[in-house]
């Protein structure tokens, strides 16, 4: 079981020394960890995370034989000459099964490449929810739950499913040692479970949430409140810079 738990409500809040020997899961909820992980479920090969659009289209040009497809967006827009934007339901098996998928976002894949330095890395959301406490149960590591926030600012929607993680860790383990911000995330998960439909209604009150709405884009909302219907952990894998299922 793991040995403590701490949340990093920013990126930039995760030094080395925090992230060193723990197991580590970036949290992006509307909605680039939500999208990895339905990509991956519909049967994507792989999803290469980049932190910059040029770095995107290169990687494409350099497999010109057998070319991923585009993923991502900038503020919350499809980026131009891009084959998908940052929307789940865009990933569905017809599209992805069986395609690599090269993926840039504003925050996400950023808060990826933070977490080079520590010992595991993987992919949660809201989707994925049990399978991600499943596994970070299987190992004895520090865990840090990291949220990527939206433009160095926190936002609500990590801290929510931060909340419902560190709630079934806790429930596991009434023993596991937590920091403050977790303890933080905890009451704001509470307080919204309190209420009928409170989690969605909060991620739909959310910074995210709201520019969503405003790009016409709610109905990724529902889907990113949807919890535990994939059954699957992706794994960044720092050195090939490649996310996978774990296997």
């Amino acid at each position: 079981m793991p040995q403590s738990l701490a949340t990093c409500l920013l990126p930039q809040l995760a030094t080395p020394e925090i992230l060193a020997n723990s197991r580590v899961v970036v949290i992006d909820i509307l909605r680039a960890s939500s999208t990895i992980c339905t990509a991956l479920a519909n049967g994507s090969e792989v999803v290469i995370p980049c932190e910059d659009v040029e770095t995107a289209h290169q990687l494409k040009r350099d497999a010109a034989a057998n070319p991923p497809l585009l993923g991502g967006e900038r503020g919350g827009v499809k980026l131009p000459d891009f084959d998908l934007g940052n929307s789940p339901r865009e990933y569905d098996e017809e599209t992805v099964s069986g395609r690599s998928i090269v993926f840039t976002t504003t925050n996400g894949t950023r808060a990826l490449h933070r977490s080079v330095s520590a010992a595991q890395v993987a992919v949660g959301c809201f989707l994925n929810c049990e399978a991600v406490v499943d596994w970070l149960e299987s190992g004895n590591q520090p865990v840090v739950l990291m949220c990527a926030g939206t433009d160095g600012h926190i936002t609500l929607e990590d801290c929510l499913f931060a909340g419902l993680l560190a709630d079934r860790l806790v429930q596991r383990n009434q023993q596991l040692p937590i920091d403050d911000p977790t303890r933080i995330c905890l009451d704001v998960y509470h307080t919204a479970a309190s209420r009928l439909d409170g989690t969605l209604l909060q991620l739909r009150s959310s910074r995210g949430g709201q520019n969503l709405q405003n790009l016409g884009m709610g109905e990724d909302i529902n889907y990113c409140a949807q919890v535990d219907i994939l059954d699957l952990v992706p794994v960044w894998d720092p050195t090939a810079n490649r996310i996978t299922p774990l296997k």
